[in-house]
Order: structure tokens, then C-alpha cells, then sequence
């Protein structure tokens, strides 16, 4: 009796497990991802590293009420879809350049091959962008913390630029990429450069990344548009020193790179294949944390031309293998119309694409179901505002929240929310008119975002 119920609690303990470990079955894009404990993965502005055999995702920590610096999050996977929160790797300091008040983003993360110690990079600031530079900080564990050590010289000063990334060659050489082209080389500690061997070839070319396939070189950046998304563009070369041949957009004209903005190009290498993984960031001004996704793409690469021909909800990878394969978002699929399942609360109209639409602050749509997982469909548009996604259990308690942000430059219908798998229940899901949308101006004070508070129900999907 005393070992069936031993095997009785181990069973249980490895189904638990099993169900934790499969929050997500695939990537994604353009919806808020939840970790481990339910809390929305804040990294923004990222790169991955891979480390033996888990993958680290560095990126930007924010809060929803200001750009000031919040630190910078580590997490860690071994399938790019379930991430695990690690850290806060390098927190706000005390004092000084990366103190409060002040603005640290896009932080990249290499590992020295000479001396084995984690380097993180950055573009320090103010909030006014007036006292900029690329800073450093250093850790002998992946996970931090890291110890900030402020600019990182050239010829005894700090590069004073915005937008910056990294590049790891295959021979292990570091660089350092800003915008506008300009490549620096770092010597064999990364801690300080040892060359420019690219001087800026074009004007704007923000959130700067390169990789490498084969012999070739491909440099991605966007426009100077603040937050808003512009259609991306890139270089190829043969060597970083160039010369760098412009080759176009990457998406589609129009698209604006599929809602996004480049911040690293992840080659996830394997025994078949490796796929070149562009890695975009769909900002969410001023609600950041919240509301602001990720565009995670394959790439498809043909000699010296790169695309994403068309945008993908979902997809997977094998990292194994290094190949990826296209999927559809499972589940039941629930029409806007259906009034015997959804409630409306407030006043709702059916509009452009047979949506339905509401701006009125406190309007809400209500589905209660039994199952594992609910998403829903919706039209972002220039007038889009911010949902609350509110997720209630059998007992009332509130299992998950989030916002979403529904707007988009241009109209598109697209998947605006999809829940982690949960433990099977019978579930109230409410998707409500917060009543407020993004804004935000540049340094220029041109204003973007949003022009209203709309938010749309194409149709709701559940899996049972």
C-alpha cells in the first residue's frame, strides 16, 4: 500500500510537470507570451544566446508608465517557446548612468571566447537622448548579475550613438554595430575596441543586426520612425568592411516589416538544417510591459536576397534538427455572431469586415468555456485602443490578465491574443474597452499612434 502510494504521488508529480513544461507548442508572433509563474516575458529590444543547451533571451525591462531604465531581464528555454524567468541580469543602479531616471536599452549579450566571461552591451541615455553612449558590464555566469563598468572606449573616448547591436563572427571575433553602419571590432577581452572597420554608410539604419550564411554578410536596420513601424531594410557584403550593397525591404512593401522593428537575427543551428531566425519588436508606447509583443520569423534566404514573405502566427522549430515548419493556430473556432456562447456588454456595432466594434470605455465580451487554452481574432487599425483580457477559473479567481494593443497603421485582421495551455477548467474569458490607445512623439516632438480607443472580436478559438 505504502508504494502504490509513493508511485501514486510521483505519477502525479510528473503529470504536473508534463503540463507545466507545455505552456507552448509553437512561436507565436504579435501576442504577449507569459513565463513560467503567468507573468508577461518583458525583453525587449533582445538578442539569445545559446549556452550548452539552453537558450538565453537578454532584453529590456519596462514598466507602463514611463521609458526610464527598469533593468534588463534574462530568460532561459530549451525550445524558444516556454521561457523560464531567470533574472533581473543587470538591475537600475544606485547612481549614476544607469541610475533612476535614466534610459538603458537593447542590451546584447556575447560570451569571450578568450576569457570565458558574459559581456553585455548598451545604449545608455537620458530620457532626453542627449547624453548617449554604448556602455558595457560584465558577468562570470550568464544569468548575472552583471556588473556594470560604464562606456566602452575607442581610442580612450565612448562612441556617443544611439541604436546598437552585436555580432559574433565564426571565428569568435566580437563587433559592435550602430546605427547608420558604423562596425567596430572589439579586442580579444570585449571590453574595449580594437578597430572601426566599417564607418557609417547610410543615414537613419536604426536597431542594427548582422548575420552570417556562408561567406556573406547581411546587415539589417530600420528607419527613424520612434516607436512606430517602419518597412526595414539591408545590406549584404562579403566582408564587414564592405562594401555594403543595398538590397531593399525584406517584407513586404507596405507591411512595415510585418508590424515590427529588427533587433537580432538568431541562427538556430542543427543536424539538417539551420534557420536564420529574424527576431522583431512591436512597441507598445507607453504601455511597454503590457502590451508590446514580439515578431518572431523564419527568414528565407536566397544567395544574397533575404525575406519573409508572408507573416507567420505560428510556427516551430525543431532545434535539434535546425528546421522549421509552418503551423496553424489549433482549436474551436467561435464566430462573432454567436450570441448563444458570447456576451456583449455595452454598445457594440458590427463593422468594417463584419467586426465587432466598440470604443465605449468598459465595453466588454464575455466567454465562458471548459478547457485548456482561448485566444481571440481581431482587426488592428489606426484608431485601435488598448483590450483587458481578464481570465476567471471555476472558483472566480483571476488566473491571468493582459493588455492588448489594438492598433496598426494600417488595417489587418490577425490574431491579437492566445493564452498559455492551463490546467483544464471551466473558464470566464472577458476582453473589455480600457478606454486609452499609444501615443508617443519623437525628439522632434512628430506625434504617433494611435487616433482612438476601438477594439474588434473577429472570432474566438479555444481548444476543449
Amino acid at each position: 500500500m505504502k508504494i502504490i502510494f509513493i508511485l501514486f504521488f510521483l505519477l502525479t508529480g510528473l503529470l504536473s510537470l508534463a503540463q507545466k513544461q507545455k505552456r507552448y507548442d509553437a512561436i507565436y508572433s504579435g501576442i504577449s507570451w507569459f513565463d513560467e509563474k503567468g507573468n508577461t516575458v518583458s525583453a525587449h529590444g533582445a538578442n539569445i544566446v545559446k549556452d550548452k543547451s539552453r537558450y538565453y533571451l537578454f532584453g529590456e525591462r519596462h514598466t507602463d508608465t514611463s521609458n526610464a531604465f527598469a533593468g534588463f531581464s534574462c530568460y532561459s528555454s530549451t525550445d524558444l517557446y516556454n521561457w523560464k524567468f531567470e533574472s533581473i541580469a543587470l538591475p537600475v543602479q544606485d547612481s549614476g548612468k544607469l541610475g533612476p531616471g535614466r534610459v538603458g536599452e537593447r542590451p546584447k549579450v556575447m560570451k569571450c571566447p578568450v576569457t570565458g566571461e558574459y559581456i553585455m552591451y548598451m545604449h545608455v541615455d537620458t530620457l532626453g537622448h542627449v547624453d548617449q553612449f554604448v556602455g558595457y558590464a560584465t558577468s562570470n555566469n550568464i544569468t548575472g548579475p552583471y556588473t556594470y563598468h560604464g562606456p566602452l572606449l575607442f581610442d580612450g573616448r565612448p562612441i556617443r550613438k544611439w541604436d546598437m547591436g552585436t555580432f559574433q563572427d565564426k571565428d569568435g571575433a566580437g563587433y559592435v554595430l550602430l546605427h547608420g553602419g558604423d562596425i567596430y571590432k572589439l579586442n580579444d577581452d570585449y571590453k574595449t575596441i580594437a578597430q572601426q572597420v566599417c564607418k557609417s554608410f547610410t543615414n537613419g539604419f536604426e536597431s542594427p543586426a548582422i548575420f552570417r550564411k556562408n561567406s556573406l554578410y547581411y546587415f539589417l536596420g530600420s528607419h527613424l520612425t520612434s516607436w512606430e513601424r517602419n518597412d526595414n531594410e539591408y545590406y549584404t557584403a562579403a566582408s564587414l568592411e564592405g562594401p555594403w550593397i543595398k538590397r531593399g525591404m525584406f517584407c513586404a512593401e507596405g507591411s512595415l516589416t510585418w508590424n515590427s522593428q529588427t533587433t537580432f537575427v538568431l541562427p538556430v543551428e542543427g543536424s539538417i538544417d539551420t534557420t536564420y531566425m529574424f527576431m522583431g519588436d512591436r512597441w507598445s508606447f507607453p504601455k511597454q510591459t503590457s502590451a508590446a509583443t514580439y515578431v518572431w520569423q523564419p527568414l528565407t534566404i536566397e544567395g544574397p536576397s533575404i525575406s519573409i514573405p508572408r507573416y507567420r502566427e505560428a510556427w516551430m522549430i525543431n532545434t535539434s534538427s535546425g528546421v522549421a515548419s509552418i503551423v496553424r493556430v489549433k482549436g474551436k473556432e467561435i464566430n462573432n455572431t454567436d450570441k448563444t456562447l458570447i456576451t456583449y456588454s455595452g454598445r457594440w456595432i458590427n463593422d468594417t469586415l463584419s467586426m465587432m466594434s466598440s470604443a465605449l470605455k468598459d465595453a466588454s465580451f464575455t466567454l465562458k468555456f471548459t478547457g485548456t487554452r482561448v485566444g481571440f481574432y481581431g482587426l488592428a487599425r489606426p484608431n485601435g485602443g488598448y483590450a483587458l483580457v481578464t481570465i476567471r477559473n471555476s472558483k472566480g479567481k483571476v488566473v491571468l490578465t493582459s493588455i492588448v494593443d489594438m492598433y496598426c497603421k494600417y488595417a489587418v485582421q490577425s490574431l491579437k491574443f492566445l493564452s498559455p495551455f492551463l490546467k483544464k477548467d471551466h473558464y470566464t474569458f472577458t476582453v473589455s474597452v480600457m478606454g486609452g490607445h499609444g501615443n508617443w512623439h519623437d525628439k522632434r516632438k512628430n506625434m504617433y499612434g494611435s487616433t482612438g480607443n476601438v477594439i474588434s472580436l473577429d472570432k474566438l478559438v479555444i481548444n476543449e
